[in-house]
């Protein structure tokens, strides 16, 4: 956490709230959080006159595209908030310091003094140069930037909003996936997002605990079977071989593989085994909602894993996409800390902080409990967490300390139930 930051009076000028990135099942929970916050507190004392909306991130705004949120009531802005996906619209924009001069312009020319931005590290980025921007030209503006994202990769935080509500979806997938599995036997891909953490594939795992204790009692293995992360370079030989012992063993196989797995040199398998994949505005290749990745490892165990009888085994693949980030179920948990992380970025504000980024993490003791913090934008900002390796068990599997991490985000599981193996 920053440590004895400075602090002034808060001006007096308008507030404006965006969202970014990915959208998720919570993110309108850290807007409605925001704007209820903002009301309570800077509107009330009269230093906030108006609370705008951007539409879609940062190119509404220097567009002059935004809405009046200051008088929006109260049960439809919880009826947003309990609404998965981007209310504002969101934007896959990367600004640069031009972008941001024009960002710091639209600000000026409406008399913005709070800039509050919802989403992921190049969104705290975004924060970080306007903020810089702004206290060069010596323009009075306080940036904080509100955390969100599936992939659960912000540095400083335990965990981050729109994470535990996606393993939430991703975890009851795998269960009822492997159910289906083990009805018509077979090997199953499923491809889950992740780009360069494997946070939301490792949470395939706490499917196994839809099913205790019924399990022990009817030798039924639940799966996943095998879990790949893109922290464990990825060997296609060794997939095989993997993929064929649990086969041989049970007769089927339940397979959890993030899209971002790559090899030992940190190229993207998939784009080993495919050409021409688009790029989006980061440059970045285009693994989510593509089927590619599934295609490709489907067909390569098609071709090297056999039955008992020298067959062809049975093979499907399937890629989560983007069900997985606005599944309209969310956890309890993620809900709640969503709308509390804003909370506290509209505090740090009204407490006179010039910028940062909110982060959450866990208090010491056996009942969870979340802990919200402001850091610095500049420690937050552009980087990327990943899984630790007290989390990865092996090549294909992850610990009993990830899963133990995991559980109390997610909420309550489903109790399932098979008979026999």
């Amino acid at each position: 956490m920053a440590k004895n930051p400075p602090r002034t009076k808060p001006p007096r000028g308008n507030a404006v709230i965006g969202q970014s990135g990915g959208p998720t099942a919570v993110i309108n929970q850290s807007l409605a959080g925001a704007v209820e916050a903002l009301r309570d507190t800077l509107v009330r004392k009269d230093v906030v006159k108006r609370i705008f909306g951007m539409r879609h991130g940062v190119n509404g705004l220097v567009k002059d595209d935004l809405i009046d949120l200051t008088k929006v009531k109260g049960k439809a802005l919880d009826r947003v908030a309990r609404s998965p996906a981007a209310a504002l619209g969101s934007s896959r924009d990367k600004p640069d310091r031009d972008y941001c001069n024009a960002i710091l312009n639209a600000c000026s020319a409406r008399d913005i003094r709070y800039f509050f931005y919802i989403g992921g590290n190049d969104s705290s980025d975004t924060c970080r140069i306007v903020s810089e921007l702004a206290d060069e030209a010596g323009y009075d503006m306080r940036c904080f930037h509100i955390p969100k994202t599936v992939d659960n990769d912000l540095v400083g935080s335990d965990h981050t909003p729109g994470f535990p509500s996606a393993a939430r979806f991703v975890a009851t997938a795998f269960a009822a996936d492997g159910l289906d599995n083990a009805s018509l036997p077979g090997v199953k891909i499923n491809v889950v997002m992740g780009r360069h953490a494997g946070f939301l594939t490792a949470a395939s795992a706490l499917a196994r605990e839809c099913f205790e204790p019924a399990k022990k009692k009817s030798g039924f293995e639940p799966g996943p079977h095998l879990i790949y992360l893109p922290e464990v370079p990825f060997d296609t030989d060794r997939f095989i071989a993997e993929v064929q012992e649990v086969y041989s063993r049970l007769g089927r196989c339940q397979v959890a593989v993030s899209e971002g797995v790559q090899d030992k040199d940190g190229t993207p398998i998939a784009t080993r085994l495919a050409q021409g994949l688009d790029r989006d505005a980061h440059g970045n290749v285009q693994l989510s909602g593509v089927s590619v990745l599934g295609d490709a490892l489907a067909d390569l165990v098609k071709r090297n894993v056999k039955t008992s009888s020298g067959k062809q085994a049975r093979v499907r693949a399937d890629t989560f996409g983007y069900l997985q980030r606005c599944w309209p179920d969310p956890s309890p948990v993620d809900a709640a800390e969503a709308r509390a992380a804003a909370e506290f970025a509209v505090a740090c504000a009204a407490r006179g902080f010039q910028s940062g980024s909110v982060a959450i993490t866990r208090r010491k003791g056996k009942k969870y409990r979340a802990e919200y913090g402001r850091i610095d934008l500049r420690d937050v900002a552009a980087k990327t967490r990943h899984m630790p390796e007290s989390f990865i068990k092996g090549t294909s599997n992850v610990t009993r300390a990830f899963s133990e991490y995991c559980r109390p985000l997610v909420g309550p599981l489903p109790r399932l139930a098979r008979l026999g193996s």
